[in-house]
């Protein structure tokens, strides 16, 4: 008898087109509506960010300043820094470049304050651009030593034939040359059932698994769970499985020797991807002198069952 779990969080409430509430990789699905952001909120931001919006919100926002500045010496009068060109372009790059110069504190020495309003400005503006670098560099240092695990998934979900029985599997790596530490998976089954009264339901099951720890991993783990008479799957055949309206809940743990402390990572497989008779070609193999080659490129790779 299949043994049900609570709810871990993602409510028993369904419906006909609900969606996995985390995605294959590891983000949360969840539209979070009326949540107040609060400056606490802020340096999560930050961390959070891919780092193509870091770079160009840190660009965006220097250039930005750079012309609010610009704007405030040629509208106190640019000879306050230097003589005018006689145009309002030339005049504001001139504004700008001195901004630039003082934002961080590089100070050429081509152009320098030189009236009363001018020198109170630029040690403003030279203020903000010691508060603005080193708040970007404790970011930087923030987002280059947080602890992250690199964890590869497969990226289908099979069912074949195992021992006397049936079993769904799935297959990770460590996407680091490191070797993970005691690595361990817990997997949760998420089933969505139409009810009698035309309401959608899920029930939650956590799947008992061939080997959910084990002593390191070097190279590829495949994760086994045995359709057995306790498994949650095991009154259905494999065409009513393919098409169960059921999602798998990944959470992986292990000790990251690179950052010396227990990393997690979490993903998660729709039963669309699931492929049926079909098995895991290996990933590795030996050189001339005796080393395991592991090859990433098939960790997803199949061949038909013989």
């Amino acid at each position: 008898m299949a043994k049900k779990v609570k709810d871990p969080g993602l409510g028993y409430n369904s419906s006909s087109n609900a969606q996995r509430i985390i995605n294959a990789d590891g983000s949360s699905n969840v539209v979070h509506a009326n949540r107040r952001f609060s400056a606490d909120d802020l340096y999560t931001f930050f961390i959070e960010l891919p780092w193509w919006q870091f770079f160009t919100l840190i660009i965006v926002g220097y250039s930005l300043l750079n012309v609010l500045f610009a704007f405030v010496y040629v509208l106190i009068g640019i000879e306050q820094i230097t003589p005018s060109k006689g145009n309002l372009i030339d005049d504001f790059l001139n504004g700008f470049f001195f901004s630039a110069q003082t934002l961080t504190t590089v100070g050429y020495g081509g152009i320098a304050p030189k009236g009363f309003a001018a020198n109170i400005i630029a040690a403003f503006e030279a203020m903000i651009g010691l508060l603005s670098f080193s708040f970007i560099t404790g970011l930087l240092y923030g987002r280059f030593s947080k602890a992250k695990a690199s964890i590869r998934f497969s990226d289908n979900l099979i069912l074949r034939g195992f021992k006397n029985d049936r079993a769904l599997m799935f297959r990770l790596m460590n996407n680091r040359k490191t070797v993970m530490i005691e690595p361990e998976i817990k997997v949760t089954l998420s089933l969505s059932e139409k009810k009698s009264n035309g309401e959608y339901r899920r029930q939650f099951y956590e799947l008992k698994l061939e080997r959910d720890k084990i002593m390191y991993l070097p190279t590829i783990w495949t994760i086994v769970h045995e359709i057995d008479e306790k498994s949650p799957l095991y009154k259905y055949s494999n065409k009513e499985i393919s098409k169960l309206d059921g999602v798998l809940y990944v959470l992986m743990q292990y000790h990251e020797e690179s950052f010396g402390q227990k990393v997690y990572q979490i993903t998660s497989y729709n039963f669309s991807a699931l492929q049926i008779d079909v098995k895991y070609t290996s990933s590795y193999s030996f050189d001339k002198e005796g080393n395991t080659v592991l090859d990433y490129s098939k960790l997803s790779e199949i061949s038909k069952m013989n």
